[in-house]
């Protein structure tokens, strides 16, 4: 039997328990020795340092890239090729893009432990496959405006190449370009303003979020797109907690000139609103063992509570009160967490 591979800390905590069962005479000396040598402390956490040194090492990259642009040597040049026509920057950069992703395709295969190389290689191939789309979309160009178009091109792109190369960073780059198409395409259609149906950005954003989230329960239906259920399932939670959050705070108004002339204890409705979807999650998410749900519940639902302790409360309290029942509540949620984990690293 393969040994548990545990951190330092739950070895630790796994110790005093067997040592306690022990001496409580739960268990015999030969079942807390076997028990002892049934796991082992990991040492260095190779995976981490590799995915770490893989965000470095791209950020880097664009930094260097930033820095070569601008180089005089290098803006004298790129004013040369300013002429270059769009359509040839397009063909170029997509067939770059087809070029990095068929390579991390073809790695994914060969080599498919080197999980963050590969999708390194993929990121890139996305970034020019967008550079590729947007020069395309400079090509046509009536000029009125309606770029929303793009986004809508990039998702289907992006959806075909994930369905493809059977990639869930390509797939979450799809759903990203939905929601920009969502946002510039409801911007067009009313030219601009402020509203539309009625809604503001946050609240046409919780729509949009609702309606992913539902999608992603059809998508366990549909055989040939439910490995990216999940990530579907997390990316429309974001879209919509995020877009609650913000709603909470700013309510449905347009401008900060109008949001400045309210009281924000005149949009706590929003507040409550939020509350509520975040307990309904954190409820749905304990009844029917939905991690996500659950951890999307709780978190939101501690945000929006400091959320309202911060507005309500910062103008009105001695800041030593204020800190202090801040310090308490956090120290009371993380003894409160403490015992929830150790019970479930006890199961």
């Amino acid at each position: 039997m393969a040994k548990l591979n545990l951190d330092k800390q739950e070895s630790e905590f796994l110790d005093s328990a067997i040592r306690k069962w022990e001496s409580e005479g739960l268990i015999d000396s030969a079942t807390a020795e076997k028990l002892h040598t049934s796991y082992e402390v990991k040492g260095f956490d190779w995976k981490r340092l590799a995915q770490y040194s893989f965000w470095v090492a791209l950020a880097c990259g664009i930094i260097a890239i930033a820095s070569l642009i601008i180089d005089d040597v290098v803006i004298t040049w790129l004013e040369k090729l300013y002429d270059t026509p769009d359509i040839i920057i397009s063909l170029i950069s997509g067939l770059l893009a087809a070029g990095l992703l068929y390579e991390g395709s073809k790695r994914k295969n060969r080599y498919p432990e080197r999980v963050f190389s590969n999708e390194a290689i993929v990121f890139f191939g996305i970034l020019l496959t967008a550079c590729c789309i947007a020069y395309l979309g400079k090509t046509f160009d009536n000029g009125k405006g309606h770029f929303s178009i793009l986004f809508l091109l990039s998702v289907i792109v992006y959806a075909l190449l994930a369905l493809k190369f059977r990639s869930g960073l390509i797939w979450a780059f799809a759903l990203v370009s939905l929601g920009s198409w969502f946002g510039t395409e409801t911007g067009y259609q009313t030219d601009w303003s402020h509203y539309f149906l009625g809604m503001n950005y946050p609240l046409r954003f919780v729509a949009f979020g609702g309606l992913l989230v539902a999608f992603s329960f059809a998508m366990l239906r549909i055989q040939k797109i439910n490995e990216f259920r999940n990530l579907t399932y997390i990316i429309g939670l974001l879209y919509l907690f995020i877009s609650l959050w913000l709603l909470s705070i700013f309510g449905n108004f347009a401008t900060l000139e109008d949001w400045m002339k309210v009281k924000q204890i005149d949009l706590l409705y929003w507040g409550i609103i939020s509350v509520i979807v975040s307990i309904a999650f954190t409820a749905y998410g304990l009844r029917n063992k939905d991690l996500i749900a659950r951890e999307f519940g709780i978190t939101f639902l501690l945000i929006n509570l400091y959320s309202r302790y911060f507005e309500y409360l910062w103008d009105i309290t001695d800041k030593t009160i204020f800190f202090a029942v801040l310090a308490l509540s956090f120290w009371l949620i993380g003894r409160k967490a403490e015992k929830i984990w150790n019970l479930e690293f006890l199961k």
